[in-house]
């Protein structure tokens, strides 16, 4: 990366981020994102979600500050020496997860997820599905509130609040992880391969109904969802020295 790399700035709609934008358009400039090296995203994890879905095309690197809330997958907000933060930024390459989802009305629907493919009921009743992997019926029937499957840099996100596994970024795992398990009451879920190709069907989607939800994008009203890792797809964030998502990932699993 250049010491005078092209930046694009995009920001959230959070007050702080808008400012943020002003200020540093104003010290930087601002390149359109088809023109730039690098995208800086300004706000909190989900600015970054949402300027790293825009580089599935171009795959151009994205550098998040905090301007948010949590801001797990930014790096600490300051205006001085980007440049040169950015030049000597670590990379984490990730790759997506697809999800093929057959409504109840049997339209068809693909999106792409960074964090995580999740599943949970619409209504007061609970979602019945059952998860087959690898064309093998693992449970014929999960009683939950919903369910996901999570990728290494997902699993401190949604996953870890419904006490799924932190995997580390370069494991070639995927968390398999219950929502509020009513029967079996005691699963926890499971731990699957990277090429893993999981496939979930909804039980009585007419009077239990479903949604699912690559990341934020969300599907109502499913009958089933097939899910795997896209390993055609790569995107790249960038992090400050020392502050790398490997770090953070373990860092967090030592946090009380």
């Amino acid at each position: 990366m250049p010491m005078t790399a092209r930046i694009a700035f995009s920001a959230s709609k959070r007050p702080e981020a808008q400012e943020a934008l002003r200020r540093l358009t104003q010290k930087y400039g601002q390149k359109d994102e088809a023109d730039a090296d690098v995208i800086v995203a300004l706000g909190g994890d989900g600015a970054m979600l949402d300027a790293m879905r825009r580089r599935f095309d171009d795959r151009k690197p994205v550098y998040g500050m905090n301007r948010g809330t949590v801001g797990f997958l930014m790096n600490e907000y300051e205006e001085d020496d980007l440049y040169e933060r950015i030049d000597k930024a670590e990379r984490a390459t990730v790759r997506p997860l697809r999800m093929t989802v057959t409504d109840i009305h049997g339209d068809r629907h693909e999106r792409l997820a960074i964090n995580e493919i999740s599943l949970f009921r619409q209504t007061s009743q609970t979602a019945k599905l059952r998860i087959i992997v690898d064309g093998k019926e693992r449970m014929s029937e999960l009683s939950c509130d919903g369910v996901m499957v999570a990728t290494p840099a997902g699993s401190t996100a949604y996953n870890l609040s419904a006490h799924g596994p932190i995997l580390p970024i370069g494991a070639n795992l995927l968390a398999l992880t219950p929502v509020s398990a009513f029967r079996p009451r005691r699963w926890r879920g499971a731990l699957l391969r990277h090429d893993a190709h999981v496939d979930i069907e909804v039980t009585a989607p007419d009077r239990r109904p479903v949604a699912a939800a690559a990341d934020n994008q969300e599907v109502r009203n499913i009958a089933s969802v097939s899910i795997h890792a896209d390993r055609s797809q790569r995107l790249t964030m960038l992090f400050d020295t020392g502050h790398a998502l490997d770090e953070r990932i373990l860092r967090e699993q030592f946090a009380f």
